[in-house]
């Protein structure tokens, strides 16, 4: 289970940072930057991953009543533009700076720091499940990219992101087949990409 230690053992206000959505044909990359209050830390934070839908929603609307709570996105074209690593660094910059309170130091889930940070910080390898504060940054990031992704199902019907989340299911990708890309697919995912060069081929 995740602990305060690294936090504790900074002894500053300290950020946890998480992405969600690098894998996924369709979406934006969310990602989502936390302070928790040492005095008022909510029961069972945990990877995210880990939790039922159910347990993630209370704890998320815990964390917004008692944290300091960032959420942004990098979109579908700055995905195609910049690449998906790059993206995913530049939501978590974008959610850094949105904080109320500039953080001391940062700690991000991964094995990287985002090279636009200017802020003393330390990568943590499987961080969601080592740091508290990485945890409710990654419960965070994946309710509100998963609402995103529901929202945008009712505009799209028939790839199934209301489930799927944009991964590359066999329903989604039966739908990329039967309806055509739509603008929020990532054109540079190899999946995309193919079907796009199909077709025009076809149309050639």
């Amino acid at each position: 289970m995740p602990d305060f230690k690294f936090e504790t053992d900074l002894g500053c206000r300290v950020a946890g940072v998480d992405e969600v959505g690098r894998g996924p044909l369709a979406g934006p990359v969310t990602a989502a930057a936390v302070i928790l209050d040492p005095h008022n830390i909510p029961e069972g934070l945990n990877d995210s991953k880990k939790l039922s839908a159910k347990k993630r929603g209370v704890l998320y609307e815990q964390l917004l009543q008692c944290a300091d709570v960032s959420i942004a996105h990098a979109s579908v074209a700055e995905i195609d533009e910049i690449n998906i690593l790059r993206a995913s660094h530049l939501a978590m910059e974008r959610a850094i700076s949105g904080l109320v309170e500039a953080p001391e130091h940062v700690l991000i889930d991964g094995n990287m720091i985002p090279r636009g940070l200017q802020l003393p910080a330390t990568s943590l390898i499987k961080g969601d499940t080592r740091s508290l504060s990485i945890s409710a940054a990654s419960i965070v990031a994946k309710m509100c990219r998963d609402r995103v992704l529901v929202d945008l199902a009712q505009q799209h019907p028939g790839y199934g992101w209301e489930t799927n989340m944009g991964y590359g299911s066999k329903r989604h990708i039966e739908g990329l087949r039967n309806l055509g890309v739509t603008p929020h697919h990532r054109r540079s995912f190899k999946p995309v990409h193919n079907m796009l060069y199909q077709e025009k081929i076809v149309t050639n």
